[in-house]
């Protein structure tokens, strides 16, 4: 499974590149099913725990940390600065516009206000993330490992986070969407999404770079397009290439014009203590955790982190396409290379879908009742984990 899928042109797609819209989701149906279903299970438990700890399941969700700053964006555009006592700089440029876009939209139109819209934007776009992410297992490894491949990724241990009004899964929905209109050739339909998905997060440049690493191997030597400059095909794919990194480049660019430097970007991400170090800060914090009363905590975060690799590895050596190797590969190195923020790496790794392949291609070769049992049982944990995050002090 190579690059063979994601470069072929127009009219040279398989039978399910050709389905209807309204076929297609047919097929998916299970999967966003069991998806619903799960997802329904986490905000059940969390509303039950929420009540016994006497808060609000609604606030949880719509009005804490990350979710607060999108709602002020969308009530009154961008300016807001928090000056900490330890010398943080808190800018509200720090945060991509398509989500507050959004809910300034939804809020405008509808009764519901910035935060709620902010929710609505996440449970819809859970549906659509996870409606793309059938569509990609589905093609590679057939409709079983799909519906694995969503179901994992419902009840991953933070995956309550899709069901915030945070931009992860608005997010997941067009890397989703995008890495599938690559695998079926469609380059400014892939083009597009990566420009969105770079308005919605910084890690959008992993949808950018998937789109662009998958343009050049088709170039390459003996590449299916070498020489063909002329064909309309090749001239999509330029196209796809040229409009997959205006959304992330147009946002960094504004930022930089409204601070006064090129760099500004990286100067909010200073502010909140935040940025790209190699991993040495990460690595410095799990030494610590080892090294002290913390042991335990801090050896789940290796197992957690060699799993991870090992699964991405695993990924390569059952030659997954290469839009799939970039952008999974471009998300963890994104993730686990940032200097701040440790407790929210589960988060940051939410949609890195693709590493779940492996998983979902052992479940698959289950009996289906015992891999019920498996997701449902995993479904749960996940859920009582979730609540009992959110219950929590910190953000996620």
């Amino acid at each position: 499974m190579g690059l063979a899928r994601a470069d072929a042109p127009a009219g040279e797609h398989d039978e399910r590149a050709g389905r209807t819209v309204p076929a297609t989701l047919h097929r998916a149906a299970p999967a966003l099913l069991a998806y619903a279903g799960a997802r329904l299970l986490g905000i059940a438990v969390l509303a039950i725990w929420a009540a016994v700890a006497g808060k609000s399941w609604h606030q949880l969700l719509s009005a804490r940390w990350d979710s607060l700053w999108y709602s002020r964006i969308a009530e009154e555009g961008y300016g807001h600065t928090l000056h900490l006592p330890d010398g943080s700089v808190h800018s509200d440029l720090a945060f991509f516009p398509l989500l507050p876009w959004l809910e300034r939209l939804i809020s405008a139109l509808t009764p519901l206000d910035a935060a709620d819209a902010g929710l609505a934007v996440s449970w819809v776009s859970s549906l659509f993330a996870a409606w793309g992410i059938f569509a990609v297992g589905d093609r590679l490894h057939g409709r079983r490992v799909g519906t694995a491949l969503v179901v994992l990724w419902a009840v991953l241990p933070v995956g309550i986070v899709q069901s915030m009004a945070y931009s992860e899964s608005l997010f997941t929905a067009l890397a989703a969407w995008g890495l599938y209109a690559l695998l079926t050739g469609r380059w400014v339909g892939a083009g597009s999404l990566a420009a969105l998905a770079g308005l919605t997060r910084p890690v959008g440049a992993a949808v950018v770079a998937a789109v662009w690493l998958t343009a050049a191997a088709a170039l390459l030597p003996g590449g299916r397009w070498r020489g063909a400059w002329r064909r309309p095909e090749h001239r999509r794919m330029l196209l796809g290439v040229a409009l997959a990194p205006l959304g992330w480049l147009g946002y960094v660019a504004w930022v930089g014009a409204r601070t006064g430097s090129v760099t500004g970007y990286l100067q909010v991400q200073e502010g909140w203590r935040n940025g790209f170090d190699g991993g040495v800060a990460f690595a410095r914090f799990v030494g610590g955790l080892l090294a002290g009363p913390a042991f335990p905590a801090g050896l789940g975060l290796l197992i957690g982190v060699a799993a991870l690799l090992r699964l991405f590895v695993k990924c390569v050596r059952r030659r997954e396409p290469l839009p799939l190797l970039v952008y999974a590969g471009a998300v963890l190195t994104l993730a686990l290379t940032a200097k701040g923020y440790f407790g929210s790496k589960p988060r940051l790794l939410i949609p890195a879908f693709p590493v779940l392949l492996p998983i979902a291609a052992a479940l698959a070769r289950l009996p289906a009742v015992r891999a019920a049992l498996v997701l449902g049982a995993v479904a749960l944990g996940s859920a009582l984990y979730g609540a009992f995050w959110l219950n929590g002090t910190g953000p996620p």
